[in-house]
């Protein structure tokens, strides 16, 4: 039986923009190798066998919520608080795999649910400014492909290689749950003191909380009851200085 003209099409526009997606994505390799090795090499300190590390990053494929979750998991904390800790961090894929859905005009939902799971704070930025004729499914489809093989080969690597690179490295890459952090918080928090101000108050009241609670659970109370504080105090988007303001209002009166 013959292939109808516009299936075969459709698959040849599909594979297109599968290998474009591939393509856009190629950078994220450079970030994801390095840090999922951090991670590895962390989960193995931690006690973790090289099928466990590895499998976390194929079951879970979160950067900053896995070394969140060995930094937690190291400290004795226990299943439950891991387990909520790691979801109030992951929230924020909600709101950017609802944009991605949104930007995709066609396809079926339950092929939308699966690509949900590699949904990535790198994914997003890719997605989000592509020309709107990349926003399909096969498109996003490239990007998480290479973006999942390099998290889970970089884990595996680490977690390979954690019994032969030399102590005074492997214990220097500690800092690599901190670095994550500072990463994701470095781009939001500039330019908007409020939700600078919300971060240092975080922090303080996390470490008050520390000395009257356990520490896992000091992280959970404080995050939830700052984000509290953040959603009447945080202006997500601050409005521009007077002099941007003055200058663009210059500007439109010119035209």
């Amino acid at each position: 039986m013959r292939k109808h003209p516009d299936t075969t099409k459709s698959r040849s526009v599909a594979l297109t923009h599968f290998f474009a997606g591939m393509r856009a994505a190629l950078p994220v390799i450079l970030g994801f190798i390095p840090v999922g090795i951090a991670y590895a090499i962390m989960a193995r300190q931690a006690g973790l066998s090289i099928l466990q590390t590895t499998g976390m990053s194929v079951a879970v494929f979160a950067g900053a919520s896995q070394m969140m979750a060995i930094g937690m998991y190291e400290q004795g904390a226990g299943l439950l608080a891991i387990i909520l800790a790691t979801f109030i961090l992951n929230l924020r894929h909600v709101i950017m795999g609802t944009c991605i859905v949104n930007r995709m005009p066609t396809g079926h939902t339950a092929k939308k649910l699966l690509l949900s799971f590699g949904v990535t704070d790198e994914g997003f930025a890719i997605f989000t400014t592509v020309d709107s004729k990349w926003c399909t499914l096969a498109f996003y489809g490239g990007v998480t492909v290479v973006s999942y093989a390099s998290w889970v080969l970089g884990g595996f690597l680490g977690a390979v290689t954690s019994d032969l690179l030399p102590p005074i490295l492997t214990a220097s890459l500690g800092i690599a749950l901190y670095a994550m952090f500072i990463g994701l918080l470095t781009p939001n928090i500039r330019g908007n003191a409020r939700l600078a101000l919300l971060v240092v108050l975080t922090a303080v009241c996390n470490i008050i909380l520390s000395e009257i609670i356990a520490p896992s659970w000091a992280l959970i109370v404080s995050t939830l009851l700052c984000a509290l504080i953040g959603v009447f105090f945080v202006d997500l988007e601050p409005k521009a200085a007077p002099e941007t303001t003055k200058q663009q209002e210059v500007d439109h009166g010119q035209h």
